[in-house]
């Protein structure tokens, strides 16, 4: 359908700087074909205040700028991608805390406070693994993590140790529940 006089975004040309508009854009592009420095600079200083027309010109505008530009193209670089500590952690899903305990749990002596610990480590592994793979968890797969991660120094007795009940029902909002559809 071509109807006269609509003119699509998508079939315009490819904004420079997106968060400054297109109505930004176009006075630059006036401002870059006016035919005197001196016209281009009195043009310039209107759009300045609050933009950065060097960039939206692809640096083709000829005035005397008001501040140095000379390294306004490093402004178009991408930074450097960060350094995130998930490249640490191999199991994303214990998370940063939960490897902190494992390092913890493996100078513990043994005694009461050691298997608190545990307990409460085994019992949040138990949780995170529930949550990050939509419900299901093996106890044996918590006990091998956590002997695993601890070096050897922990070892879960899956006869004897018991997990907490760990509940998958969705959080309450404002003291309603959802309604299923």
């Amino acid at each position: 359908m071509n109807i006269t006089g609509l003119d699509y975004n998508s079939q315009r040309e490819r904004l420079v700087l997106p968060e400054y508009g297109r109505e930004i854009q176009n006075m630059v592009d006036h401002c870059v074909t006016l035919p005197t420095k001196r016209q281009r600079q009195q043009c310039a200083r209107t759009i300045v205040a609050g933009m950065d027309p060097a960039l939206m010109s692809n640096f083709n505008l000829d005035i005397d700028w008001p501040y140095d530009i000379s390294n306004a193209r490093q402004m178009q670089t991408p930074p450097k991608p960060l350094d995130y500590p998930k490249t640490q952690i191999h199991v994303r899903h214990y998370g940063k805390y939960l490897f902190e305990i494992f390092e913890q749990l493996k100078t513990m002596a043994p005694g009461r406070q050691r298997d608190d610990l545990v307990r409460y480590t085994a019992n949040q592994m138990k949780r995170d693994l529930v949550m990050w793979s939509h419900g299901y968890t093996d106890d044996e797969k918590v006990a091998d993590d956590l002997a695993r991660y601890t070096d050897g120094h922990i070892q879960l007795d899956l006869s004897r140790f018991r997990f907490a009940k760990v509940d998958m029902r969705e959080p309450e909002t404002n003291g309603k529940r959802r309604k299923r559809r």
